[in-house]
């Protein structure tokens, strides 16, 4: 068992098969939702004898390099008894599987299902407390050959989120992607910005004849518009505003951030900032994807 390790991306290319159990209110379906959110196939309370079946099938439709998580926990029932059979039997296939327990001390627990007014699911007719200490009782075993022991007390929603990412996630899958979008004003501010900037500012390619049909992607376009003194300081100023934005929105558990650079009609002087701002941030070790929403419309 290990209580939250920092495993290195592994290598091996079999089946990822990863069971997520623990106490209620401990944050077992925030777990899920990480995982689902970087792709992974998510099952939430199923019977543990259907682990194997579901994944089979899912292999058989994608490819034995599938990545299949499933939450278990004792709402299914009698069904519950027969976790540590199927985890025996699916250690000895051929799938990289691990054991995900989640847990919290009781009176984060207590605090949590207060906040939600629900009951614990195995109080009866007791408390809340006398729910939790049953329930912790009857997943002692599981917790003592878990692969993975997360103890949410101290983590929020995205803390949780993250520790996810960090222990399954691809590298890239644990890195904020940002996107560079050049637009037109003509054509509305892009609904999916995060941030909005106008280069309206700059001298316009388009009453340059020879310009005026290229695009800004087109270098004599770029060394137009990037030539400008004023367009070189707002590279330059932007780059210096928007790093320290980024860095927090890493530490945020935020993973995807849109940059939208506007100029008329989405041609030229946007598009030409919005690739110059796109390189300098991928120097700068940044995950970037370059999209010119309205290049093409005129």
């Amino acid at each position: 068992m290990t209580e939250d390790p920092a495993p290195s991306p592994s290598t091996d290319t079999r089946g990822d098969v990863v069971i997520i159990t623990g106490l209620a209110g401990a944050g077992r379906e925030t777990a899920a939702h990480a995982l689902e959110d970087m792709g992974w196939y998510v099952v939430y309370n199923i019977a543990p004898q259907l682990i194997g079946t579901l994944y089979e099938l899912r292999a058989s439709a994608v490819g034995r390099e599938n990545r299949f998580a499933v939450v278990v926990d004792p709402r299914s029932g009698p069904f519950f008894n027969e976790l540590s059979d199927v985890v025996a039997e699916l250690r000895r296939a051929d799938l990289r599987l691990r054991l995900v327990f989640l847990t919290a001390d009781e009176s984060t627990l207590v605090r949590r299902f207060d906040s939600v007014r629900r009951p614990h699911p195995l109080q009866g007719e007791e408390g809340v407390l006398e729910g939790i200490r049953r329930e912790r009782e009857m997943l002692a075993p599981y917790r003592r050959t878990a692969d993975l022991v997360i103890d949410t007390s101290p983590l929020n929603v995205h803390q949780l989120t993250m520790k996810m990412r960090t222990v399954f996630g691809t590298s890239e899958e644990q890195q904020l992607t940002v996107t560079m979008l050049s637009f037109g004003f003509k054509y509305g501010i892009p609904l999916e910005a995060d941030h909005v900037s106008d280069v309206r500012f700059i001298p316009n390619p388009y009453w340059v004849p020879e310009l005026k049909p290229l695009r800004g992607t087109d270098a004599a376009v770029a060394e137009f518009v990037l030539g400008d003194a004023n367009a070189g300081e707002f590279v330059e100023r932007y780059l210096e505003m928007i790093t320290p934005v980024l860095r927090g929105y890493s530490a945020e558990n935020k993973h995807f951030t849109t940059l939208a650079i506007g100029c008329t009609g989405g041609k030229h002087r946007s598009v030409a900032v919005s690739e110059k701002i796109g390189e300098e941030l991928r120097r700068a070790g940044h995950a970037v994807r370059i999209r010119h929403r309205d290049l093409g419309r005129e």
